[in-house]
């Protein structure tokens, strides 16, 4: 989405977009089989920016996108609770309630100490950290939440002050920054194939990726053994993997980042009505995070993404965790007993969450600096080595094309 976007918003015809797969998307691709429709993992939608919204459904067929009011919650303890699990403490078991509005009254200072893990117990107190925010994180992120940055997840941690929780304890407010959110009926490949046709005709080769880069002769090498001279070159891979490929004398061995094993299963019937997904933070249950697609699309039969994190050191086994995914799936509730597995599809996102850290921070300073005096560019979500949606990629991609412009 990020090269498709500059391409796009550059308004030259010079422009080249190579594509490492043998199909455009990222981690942003699409699967139809046997009448379900997945993403490779769940691609909701929440624009900010109206003008890049309806850039992108305007190139889409009428009646293509949906839109829908979210609908997530928290499996605690076999019940659900609300997300965020901050605002809804008041709905956890009288005496949980208590020790978690007591923890929140008496929560610790903040202090100089900059984790994760010291941002959740300053805010929050530390039931209510230790009872969903830090075992859910650790499920997702794969590691003690004391290596991230305190504002790893920027806008998109749901923060709350103690006067919005008690005020929710008698009038709900769970507004979010994906409170309501679009889709496309086709997945969310719809959205790339939109931006695929605002950018020159011939411009993307496919089965092409770049294996090496000459900063002094701006000059790049790809796998089919062709050389190409560039005034300008944008990367979106991921930040280790592009610098790898230049000559550049950055030690990226302290980036490290989590896997995701994600599993779409299409079941023969319909069970768990409304609800859009699931957070699981019981770290005996195998996943993290359970999105139902037919519940956003209206369909008979139970679609799900399932969504288990890793180490990046890991070497997951679809075939042992899928039974056992299964096999959990039905113990918490998520999906009914007399339903019956009728296709699945399974995708590793390696990397997936990347770990944002004070190191990583000042490295990606370091390195857009240096890159930038050669025309060189590492944006996005992986080339940034950050936390953001894809709009925010495109909204990344306008801002550099608008830089760019004059130059070119």
């Amino acid at each position: 989405m990020t090269g498709l976007a500059f391409a796009h918003f550059i308004g030259s015809d010079d422009v080249l977009i190579l594509e490492q797969s043998d199909e455009i998307g990222g981690w942003c691709k699409t699967v139809h089989q046997d009448g379900f429709v997945w993403d490779y993992s769940g691609h909701f939608f929440h624009f900010r920016d109206p003008d890049i919204e309806k850039l992108l459904v305007d190139q889409m067929p009428e009646g293509e996108v949906v839109s829908v009011a979210k609908d997530s919650r928290i499996l605690y303890k076999g019940e659900f609770v609300d997300f965020p699990f901050q605002k809804n403490i008041h709905q956890l078991p009288h005496q949980e309630f208590l020790e978690c509005l007591h923890g929140l009254v008496f929560r610790p200072p903040a202090t100089d100490k900059s984790s994760f893990k010291d941002m959740l117990f300053e805010k929050f107190g530390h039931p209510i950290a230790n009872k969903f925010l830090i075992p859910y994180n650790e499920k997702l992120y794969a590691c003690d939440l004391d290596r991230l940055d305190r504002d790893a997840m920027g806008r998109f941690f749901p923060h709350a002050s103690l006067e919005d929780i008690v005020q929710n304890f008698v009038a709900a407010d769970n507004r979010s920054y994906n409170s309501t959110f679009t889709y496309p009926r086709n997945g969310a490949i719809m959205y790339v194939r939109a931006l695929e046709k605002l950018v020159p005709e011939g411009s993307i080769a496919l089965n092409e990726g770049l294996v090496s880069v000459n900063m002094n002769t701006k000059r790049a090498i790809t796998n089919a053994g062709r050389e190409i001279s560039f005034d300008f070159l944008i990367s979106s891979a991921p930040l280790p993997a592009f610098l790898d490929l230049c000559d550049v004398p950055f030690d990226t061995s302290g980036l490290s980042w989590n896997q995701v094993q994600v599993f779409n299963l299409g079941f023969d019937t319909k069970g768990l009505p409304d609800v859009h997904w699931v957070y699981v933070p019981d770290p005996r249950v195998s996943f993290y995070r359970v999105g139902y697609y037919d519940n956003i699309m209206g369909d008979a039969r139970t679609s799900l993404y399932v969504e288990l994190g890793f180490d990046r050191h890991d070497v997951p086994n679809p075939a042992d965790l899928l039974p056992v995914v299964l096999k959990d799936l039905r113990a918490t509730g998520l999906v009914m007993p007399h339903q019956q597995l009728v296709s699945s599809h399974q995708v590793l996102l390696n990397p997936a969450y990347v770990h944002i850290t004070e190191h990583s921070r000042k490295l990606y300073g370091d390195v857009s600096r240096q890159l930038a005096t050669r025309g060189v560019f590492s944006i996005g979500r992986y080339g940034g080595w950050t936390y953001c949606s894809i709009e925010d990629n495109v909204i990344e991609a306008r801002e550099l094309a608008r830089m760019l412009a004059p130059f070119v």
